[in-house]
Order: C-alpha cells, then structure tokens, then sequence
C-alpha cells in the first residue's frame, strides 16, 4: 500500500499554537504533549475549545515549552525529543510557581568561568556592569520617551544612563540603576491597564434558587475564577 503523500493536520482554524518569538505557551485542561511519526503533538484548551498543533523536526523554530496547569500529560517520547531539538521545558503552576524545567545541556567552558570567577579581581566586573545596565536604560528610555510619552522621565534616565561612564564600582552602577528605574516606574503610575472579564451565569449549581456567577479574569502575572452565589443583575 503506497504511503500518503502528508501527514494529517489539524483543520487551520485551530491550528494556532505555532511558535511566537520561540515559544509555545500550553493551558487549560486535558494537555497533551506526545509524539506521533517524528512530529510533536501538542493540545490544550478547556472542554471543547480546543487547540491544536504539529511540529515536525525541521523548521518549527520552537525553543520552549511551556505549560501552565498540571491538567494533562506529556510523554517520555516528548521530552527527549524536546531534548534532541534543543529546546527547553517548563511546568508552572497557575500562580506562577516553578514546578517542572528542562533544557539543553552544553559542555562547560572552563575558559569563561575562569573568567567570571576572576571578574572583580581584574576590573571587568564594572566593565560588564556598565554595559548591561547602559543597555537596560537605553530600552527604559526609549519605551519612556515614544511609547508613555514622558519626555520628562526619559531625560531623567538619560541623564542616569550617562553618568555611567563616570562610575568607578558595582555599587555606584547599581545606584544609577535604581534611580533609573525609579524614573521609569513613575512613568507608568497613571497609565490604566485593562484585562478582559467574561462574566458566565451558571444556573441550578448546587442551588435551589438563585444562580451562581462566575467571572473569568485574565492578567499577565496569573489566571483565576472567582464565584459568588447572587442573581444576575436585570
């Protein structure tokens, strides 16, 4: 019997758990992470909302794996062939705890930890420092400056982020930094930020009059539901 010419793909509508920036995010309930011919399967969602998707070895551009929730299984298949791709694993906990991380190993180069360990020593440490931090205003400035519109803050920081070049030690950059920052952050206190809410009616849960609601609220640092036993408003 001839073999067929492709593999069978998941319908395109549902086929959007492709990689962004490296990363496949996975949450829900009943994931599954498993290999089939040579290709990653992975499938998250919550009851018929489903996601789907298939990474072969070539091209798939994925880093990480991420998963959100301990709903679902990932075989051992999956994980070296996670292993062989070289790419990482990571398991949270929907409050964000770490429960679970993998990822490539690579030989030590004794050379650079020689390096490291000898940085305060030979004065690279504040070279480094210098470096890191200017890099880390630059990005603060810019975002000040272009996106919040503060032109007030963002010459703040630019002030911080040239004074590096006159720092002499860590803790003198590590100063600038937390000014820096400072500025930064209080350029944020008035810009409002809004999750989505989806709010459900549930009715006859365990009640016998009334029904209870349940919203849905969604932010970037955690994913929670919140239940109260009340009518919905007319």
């Amino acid at each position: 019997m001839a073999a067929s010419a492709k593999l069978p793909q998941p319908p395109q509508s549902h086929n959007s758990l492709k990689p962004r920036h490296g990363v496949v995010t996975l949450c829900g309930y009943g994931i599954h992470v498993r290999v089939d011919r040579g290709h990653l399967l992975v499938d998250d969602g919550i009851g018929a909302d489903r996601r789907q998707c298939r990474l072969p070895r070539v091209g798939h551009e994925l880093k990480r794996l991420v998963v959100i929730g301990a709903d679902g299984m990932i075989s051992l298949a999956a994980l070296r062939w996670l292993a062989d791709q070289d790419a990482a694993f990571v398991m949270l906990e929907r409050d964000g705890k770490v429960l679970v991380t993998t990822g490539p190993v690579r030989p030590s180069d004794a050379k650079l930890r020689r390096a490291q360990s000898l940085a305060q020593q030979s004065g690279l440490d504040v070279i480094v420092a210098r470096e890191l931090i200017s890099q880390k205003l630059t990005g603060q400035e810019r975002v000040a400056r272009h996106k919040l519109h503060d032109n007030a803050a963002a010459q703040a920081i630019a002030d911080y982020r040239l004074a590096l070049a006159e720092a002499e030690t860590v803790d003198t950059i590590r100063s600038l930094e937390s000014q820096g920052a400072a500025a930064y952050w209080a350029a944020w206190r008035d810009v409002q930020v809004l999750f989505p809410r989806k709010t459900i009616w549930i009715t006859a849960f365990g009640y016998k009059s009334g029904e209870c609601h349940v919203e849905l609220f969604v932010c970037p640092a955690r994913i929670g539901i919140s239940t109260c036993s009340r009518r919905p408003r007319a």
